[in-house]
C-alpha cells in the first residue's frame, strides 16, 4: 500500500497541494500534521509508522516535510525500513525500495544537512562581523528616548491607563509596561 505523509508548520498553511500530489502518486491513505518540523512529537507521523506493514511505501512530496535534520530523517526512514516498508520523496525522486535509491537518499540527505549547517555558520559569521562594527541586530526600539521619558511621566506621575498611553504611542500595552 502507498501511504502519504504531509506536514505544514503552522495552522494558517494549507496541506491541499501536498495531499493532491500524494494522491496523484497513488497514496491510498494520507497522514497529515500541522506542526513545526523541529518538534519530534508529530502524532500523525507516529501513528503512520505504527500502522506500517511490510511492503508499504511511505511517500512525501519533499523529504523536508518528514524531518528537519539529517539525524531525524535517518531515524524516521530507519523506523520505516524496520517495519519492512520503503520511502519515496517525489521532489527529489528518491525511492529507498531499490539499492540505488538508498544510496541517492543518503547522499541527498548528507548534502542537505551540510547546506543547513553552512547557512547557520554564515549567519553566525555575519552577525559576529556586524557586532565588531558596532551594529546590533534585532528590531529597532519601538519608542525613542524622548518618548520613553514621556511614557514614564504619563504612567508614573499622571497615572494614566496603560491602554490609553499605548494607543497614543501606537504600541502595545506590554511595550508601555517594559519602559523602565
Amino acid at each position: 500500500m502507498i501511504i502519504g505523509y504531509a506536514r505544514v508548520s503552522t495552522d494558517d498553511q494549507k496541506l491541499d497541494a501536498q495531499v493532491d500530489a500524494l494522491e496523484g502518486a497513488g497514496a491510498e491513505r494520507v497522514y497529515a500534521d500541522k506542526i513545526t518540523g523541529t518538534s519530534r512529537s508529530r502524532p500523525q507521523l507516529d501513528l503512520m509508522i505504527d500502522q506500517l506493514r511490510a511492503g508499504d511505501v511511505v511517500v512525501v512530496t519533499k523529504y523536508d516535510r518528514l524531518a528537519r535534520s539529517l539525524k531525524d530523517l535517518l531515524e524516521i526512514v530507519e523506523a520505516v525500513r524496520d517495519r519492512g516498508a520503503g520511502f519515496r520523496s517525489l521532489a527529489e525522486d528518491i525511492d529507498t525500495t531499490t539499492p540505488a535509491g538508498r544510496l541517492i537518499f543518503h547522499v541527498f540527505a548528507s548534502i542537505a544537512q551540510f547546506e543547513r549547517e553552512r547557512i547557520s555558520e554564515r549567519t553566525r559569521e555575519g552577525l559576529q562581523a556586524a557586532r565588531k562594527r558596532g551594529r546590533v541586530g534585532g528590531r529597532p526600539p519601538a519608542l525613542s528616548v524622548a518618548q520613553k521619558v514621556e511614557v514614564i511621566r504619563m504612567r508614573d506621575e499622571e497615572h494614566r491607563p496603560l491602554a490609553d498611553i499605548a494607543r497614543l504611542f501606537k504600541v502595545s500595552v506590554k511595550t508601555i509596561r517594559r519602559v523602565p
